[in-house]
């Protein structure tokens, strides 16, 4: 059997202009996370992320030496453009600045876009879980024994959620108790592809390193 160990990427720009850039706190989660594969003597055979900056730079602190394939299968849904899909280009000005507030909404927001009940988004739910599918049929298509992909929470969800063969909401659920780099492992071989582990920080489990632990 392989390993196919998925993390999420370390914390992003919450509220800035350009929220797609790791904060320092994301580049110390990413760079704490590769020195505990490495003391566990782990290391990939392939690394693969998505075309969001804030997975490739992830990857990047990470330190690992194989250079990255990029699947954009791998990106996280645009939350913004559901957002203004739903709203109509109204956005409250609390789902902008109010962090609970935004996060109650983005759960709100993903459920109906699962129903289908917001009018022309950027992606069908459909297409979502197809992109998400193809990403990862593209990671485990490989003779590696190890493979790392870098991905968003609710793709993470989305992969669990899909694995466990749980009902579409599930994949909500998930999706927010994901931590900034996070790992959560699957084993495959051949068809077979199954959960052993998610959302594990190990890396994380000392009173120095609680202190990186952040979910947005």
């Amino acid at each position: 059997m392989a390993e196919l160990l998925v993390i999420r990427h370390g914390q992003a720009s919450f509220g800035a202009e350009n929220y797609d850039v790791l904060s320092d706190l994301g580049r110390a989660q990413a760079r704490a996370a590769g020195e505990w594969l490495r003391s566990m003597d782990w290391a990939p055979d392939r690394v693969v992320t998505g075309t969001l900056n804030r997975q490739i730079d992830t990857a990047t602190e990470m330190g690992f030496a194989p250079p990255p394939d990029t699947h954009a299968g791998l990106n996280e849904y645009d939350f913004a453009d559901l957002l203004d899909a739903r709203f109509k280009g109204d956005i409250p000005d609390l789902v902008k600045g109010d962090r609970k507030v935004h996060f109650r909404t983005l759960r709100e927001t993903v459920f109906a876009w699962q129903r289908d009940e917001i009018e022309n988004p950027y992606e069908t739910w459909a297409q979502f879980t197809a992109r998400v599918e193809a990403a990862r049929a593209f990671a485990v298509d490989t003779d590696a024994k190890r493979v790392l992909v870098v991905s968003s929470g609710g793709v993470i969800g989305q992969m669990v959620s899909e694995s466990l063969r749980a009902p579409a909401q599930h994949m909500m659920n998930l999706n927010l108790q994901i931590k900034n780099a996070a790992m959560t492992r699957f084993m495959f071989s051949g068809s077979l592809f199954s959960l052993n582990e998610f959302n594990a920080t190990p890396h994380y489990a000392t009173p120095a390193g609680a202190k990186l632990m952040s979910y947005s």
